[in-house]
């Protein structure tokens, strides 16, 4: 490394972030070219860029050959740094961003088909009361939806009811939620004595949520082993407590779902002699991107809501 580099104070005075993206630009692309579009990048400038970042550190990066470009090992080695000072950058950024906004403009948000019905209206009407120059926009999805809208960066925030989050988000619990085994009146579950067992509950048909949704996808979970098809299928909570309330077949639906129902006696809630049906409804967020204050203060009034109904 030139001497004049030998110390943090002297590496800000000529590090450029555009170069470490163009050397982490040629080890995910395997060549100059390919990299220096990576960086939006000129070839000229992004081979200028390269061999004053090799000098400037004092050893060579990037071993060029007609077949493509390869990484030296110390290249391999400088290109894990560079990964993490351009995340850093970004999370800098971010955090910054999100200081500086005064809470003005849209947020947009997802939500399952769950949470939209039931709890995210009331958290739409503190957030007004608490932002009132807020415009908020829900999307309302299925959780595995919501999930596929966040990863892909559509959607900065969403709130699901899925067990399996995956790698590459964060995620913090809203609200436990009970699921109920619900049948009609006259279901002959309705007069049994004893609990249902988990086997009965495996073996039985039901009316169930479509595929990609958080109720459905709970279900598969506890099952642990395959399910008969159900007796049909339907995207919308309120349609099936309809067919059930009509003698169409049982149903594991959330509490929030179903409780109207049991209070009016559409509905019976059948006892279950199982794991316990409970699940979490999550907020979910990209690993890498700090929540604006908008999306923070969303967040917050969720946690809270969960905290007044504990």
């Amino acid at each position: 490394m030139e001497s004049s580099s030998s110390s943090l104070e002297d590496i800000a005075r000529w590090i450029q972030p555009s170069s470490l993206e163009l050397l982490v630009g040629i080890a995910d692309h395997g060549s100059l070219s390919a990299g220096a579009r990576a960086a939006g990048m000129a070839q000229p400038n992004a081979t200028r860029a390269l061999k004053t970042l090799e000098r400037r550190l004092g050893y060579q990066l990037v071993a060029r050959k007609t077949t493509g470009s390869r990484l030296t090992a110390e290249g391999v080695l400088t290109v894990q740094w560079a990964r993490e000072v351009l995340a850093s950058l970004e999370a800098f950024a971010d955090g910054a961003r999100s200081l500086a906004e005064s809470g003005e403009g849209e947020l947009e948000f997802g939500a399952s088909m769950t949470v939209a019905e039931f709890l995210a209206p009331n958290w739409i009407g503190q957030l007004h009361r608490a932002l009132p120059q807020v415009k908020p926009r829900m999307q309302i999805m299925n959780s595995q939806d919501v999930i596929r809208a966040v990863q892909q960066e559509l959607l900065g925030l969403g709130f699901v009811e899925t067990p399996h989050i995956p790698l590459g988000l964060k995620s913090r619990q809203i609200l436990q939620d009970e699921m109920l085994v619900v049948t009609s009146p006259e279901h002959a579950w309705a007069q049994r004595q004893e609990p249902l067992s988990l086997h009965e509950l495996q073996s039985t048909p039901l009316i169930e949520r479509e595929e990609g949704s958080g109720t459905r996808a709970f279900l598969d979970y506890i099952a642990h082993a395959e399910r008969p098809n159900p007796v049909a299928v339907f995207n919308s909570n309120a349609i099936i407590c309809q067919c059930v309330a009509r003698g169409m077949g049982p149903a594991v639906l959330s509490h929030l779902a179903v409780e109207s129902q049991l209070e009016q006696g559409l509905l019976v809630e059948i006892p279950f002699d199982g794991p316990a049906l409970l699940r979490e409804l999550r907020a979910i967020w990209p690993a890498h991107r700090v929540l604006n204050a908008t999306e923070q203060k969303l967040l917050e009034i969720s946690v809270d809501s969960k905290t007044a109904q504990g």
